[in-house]
């Protein structure tokens, strides 16, 4: 099957145990150095409305921290270990930091996104994704296009697995070729705040298929592909490091999509 028929793509050994190891390593310094006092921002999926979070939209240019939603008690308290907490970082690690730098520009992903007809590419977003023991939370089906939003449509999401990501730990999971039947809702941003366009449709369980792949994969996302992942209700975390492409030359970024940089991105290339 074809990354144009179904939508998606596993190259497994895309990167090297070297590489996972430093932006592993580079991510537990960042913890480190976070103090969990000056944000109790959380990520959710499910209630996705940060009208006055002003912490969600500067992210768009910085490196910045959100918990899970069950990672704190009744009184406002983290229940364990902020290293055990975080949901993500995100979204300008591949900005910002050398490490998850050096990797976003690499050859590799820009004779890929090539191979996918990029004229202009840049990463419009990064994030490393926890996916913590028993409290990682559920990204519900989504496609990434309804995020970052072009005119045309330009989204690629790059998915790479820091480690083994299984049906338990909490994978991927897609509907192969629902890409297919274009955009389905927007995620807008106006004077109200950010939200949906149109209601959450439904989708039938039977038809995802979920996307087990080793540390080292990198997964292939069409911008119009429904995908999702399920709790982590495992004792075994399942990192990632996950950014999407958006292409610059004949197409347009949506005003009203969330992210609106006061800088413009560095391109990985210009064909």
């Amino acid at each position: 099957m074809s990354f144009q028929s179904q939508g998606y793509l596993v190259l497994e050994s895309f990167t090297s145990p070297e590489e996972i190891n430093a932006m592993r390593k580079r991510m537990d310094q960042l913890l480190d150095e976070f103090d969990c006092s000056s944000t109790s921002s959380i990520f959710s999926t499910k209630n996705q409305k940060h009208t006055t979070d002003n912490y969600f939209y500067e992210s768009a240019e910085k490196v910045s921290f959100f918990f899970e939603e069950k990672a704190f008690d009744e009184d406002g308290n983290l229940k364990q270990p902020k290293q055990l907490s975080i949901n993500k970082v995100g979204h300008a690690l591949h900005e910002i930091d050398l490490v998850f730098k050096k990797f976003t520009f690499s050859e590799e992903l820009s004779s890929l996104l090539k191979s996918l007809d990029y004229k202009r590419p840049v990463i419009i977003q990064s994030m490393y994704i926890f996916k913590q023991p028993g409290i990682g939370g559920e990204v519900v089906p989504h496609q990434d296009n309804s995020f970052l939003y072009t005119e045309p449509t330009t989204c690629t999401g790059l998915w790479l697995a820091l480690e083994d990501a299984t049906i338990l730990n909490g994978c991927l999971w897609a509907i192969p070729g629902s890409h297919k039947g274009g955009l389905v809702r927007r995620f807008i941003r106006d004077e109200e705040g950010v939200h949906f366009d149109r209601p959450f449709p439904s989708y039938e369980e039977k038809d995802f298929v979920p996307l087990e792949v080793k540390a080292g994969s990198l997964v292939v996302i069409h911008g119009d592909l429904i995908h999702q992942s399920f709790e982590n209700q495992s004792s075994k975390s399942r990192h990632a490091y996950s950014f999407h492409a958006i292409d610059t030359v004949g197409c347009k970024w949506a005003p009203d999509n969330w992210i609106r940089r006061k800088v413009d991105p560095e391109p990985l290339y210009v064909s």
